[in-house]
């Protein structure tokens, strides 16, 4: 069954959510029948990082917030990823265009690393205080991953990935995405934001049980399914 997710490195609430998502899925029986894809999203496509700006002063000015008020909020999101088990530091964190990073999860994902890539840059982002929007920063984030700098450098500048990152950002418009992160279960299901876990593992369970009675497995009645086969142009024998 798919599950697909559109997120922001840049968004906390997504971060936490993951957390809680993962947890959900680590805790169901029917984990390994479950193909998550991470979907891109920019909550400010148009901003880039200048030197010196703050996420205090960054919410402070698009948000139109006196910076107690700003302090305030963010301690708070800071304590709902300490309650998930993260880090989150809006003292060190630095604000910054995501396009990049969206790429290089695309590029992960194609070889099967695309949540280790995501996490990684989470972490980078609100725990380590690192600037995901510095090529150095994310080649060494891809290489933490297993990556080497070269490929990972390749597919910052490739147009298919920026193609990959443009297709998600366009499918979520479409659907009508307008805050992330966005849970769209088999194309049937939706959840929004850093819900609960009971409340994944409760959409986990009912998208799946209706999942499984279209699509159910493959049973194999009669001898060894290890035994010699053929499997389009290829033999075992």
């Amino acid at each position: 069954m798919l599950i697909e997710i559109w997120s922001d490195i840049m968004c906390p609430f997504c971060y936490i959510g993951k957390q809680h998502f993962d947890k959900a899925l680590n805790s169901v029986s029917f984990k390994n029948e479950i193909e998550v894809q991470y979907k891109s999203y920019q909550l400010d496509p148009n901003y880039h990082h200048e030197a010196g700006d703050t996420t205090y002063s960054y919410l402070s000015r698009s948000k139109g917030m006196p910076m107690e008020q700003v302090k305030e909020m963010t301690g708070n999101v800071e304590q709902m990823g300490k309650n998930a088990g993260i880090t989150i530091d809006f003292s060190t964190n630095i604000p910054a265009n995501t396009f990049k990073s969206h790429e290089l999860i695309h590029f992960a994902a194609s070889l099967d690393k695309g949540a280790e890539m995501k996490e990684r840059l989470f972490k980078a982002h609100f725990a380590e205080g690192l600037n995901i929007e510095n090529n150095e920063v994310l080649l060494k984030l891809a290489s933490d991953v297993g990556f080497s700098e070269e490929d990972a450098a390749a597919a910052i500048d490739s147009d298919k990935y920026a193609y990959e990152v443009k297709q998600d950002l366009a499918e979520a418009q479409q659907i009508g995405i307008r805050g992330v992160p966005f849970f769209l279960f088999n194309r049937k299901y939706a959840v929004s934001g850093a819900q609960p876990v009971d409340v994944f593992v409760e959409v986990l369970e009912k998208s799946f049980a209706e999942w499984k009675e279209s699509n159910p497995n493959i049973t194999f009645l009669n001898g060894d399914s290890s035994a010699p086969s053929c499997n389009d142009d290829n033999c075992s024998i």
